[in-house]
């Protein structure tokens, strides 16, 4: 401590002891070499203070460098991620686009599709319609309800005895018409019937009007459906004005009337 603060001129070397005669005088003189190393041990301290700053900066400066002027690991594997082929990437978007582009050609091509089978459904139906209804009014037109009135008997047995047609009453003078277009084979008395008409048709059918107050046709004339051919009365064995009606097939078997007019569109 002493050659540093002799090298920096502050403490000069020691003298030489004096005798006892003079130490009253160098008490003041031991009091500033005091003082003088006191102050030389702080000019020694501030140098050690600076020196160990100036170190302490210098190493947060290597800290610095060594944490931010080389790269991180993360960024040497980058490299990995960048050596993936951009048309690859583009070539799975584009198949990706079209993919979806093919999926909703064909919905929408499917969903056409159905539309326009439902649109022949609801045609085919309408057609079908129109064609029964064409059928119906044709039926109409060829067939007609023989009278009009009350029917009052039908078909099958009847008192003990098989009732081979129906009986509609109505007022004597009532118009009698005939079923279907045809030709008159009968017009004239009967028995039982008191006055008759038989009319065959086309296709061989017979149809029976009896108990008729006038006939107003002729024999062998062809008359059209709706034609009238004779009045309600009550001739022969009846009991009340009706006409009585019946209907023959080809090879003579009797049906219901009232079931071969309403295939025909006709009722009673």
């Amino acid at each position: 401590m002493e050659e540093a603060l002799r090298r920096a001129g502050k403490v000069s070397r020691p003298k030489r002891a004096r005798t006892a005669s003079n130490t009253s005088k160098s008490a003041p003189a031991g009091k500033a070499a005091v003082a003088a190393v006191a102050a030389g041990a702080l000019v020694v301290i501030g140098f050690q203070g600076a020196s160990a700053s100036i170190d302490s900066s210098s190493a947060e400066a290597n800290l610095f460098k060594a944490r931010y002027a080389a790269p991180p690991k993360a960024v040497e594997m980058l490299p990995s991620v960048a050596t993936s082929d951009p048309s690859a990437e583009l070539s799975k978007l584009a198949t990706g686009q079209r993919v979806k582009d093919e999926r909703v050609a064909a919905e929408s091509e499917a969903r056409a599709a159905a539309e326009e089978a439902a649109k022949k459904a609801v045609k085919a139906a309408e057609d079908a319609r129109k064609a029964e209804d064409e059928r119906k009014s044709a039926i109409r037109g060829a067939f007609a309800k023989p009278a009009e009135g009350r029917l009052t008997s039908g078909f099958g047995a009847r008192w003990g005895t098989s009732h081979r047609g129906i009986d509609i009453a109505n007022a004597i003078g009532t118009p009698i018409r005939a079923a279907a277009a045809g030709v008159v084979i009968d017009a004239g008395p009967a028995s039982g019937f008191g006055l008759w008409v038989r009319i065959q048709h086309a296709d061989g059918t017979i149809t029976t009007y009896g108990h008729m107050n006038t006939i107003t046709t002729r024999l062998g004339k062809t008359v059209a459906a709706g034609e009238q051919i004779a009045t309600i009365g009550n001739r022969g064995q009846s009991t009340g004005p009706h006409l009585h009606f019946e209907v023959k097939l080809p090879g003579g078997r009797d049906v219901d009337p009232l079931g071969w007019l309403s295939a025909r569109g006709i009722s009673v």
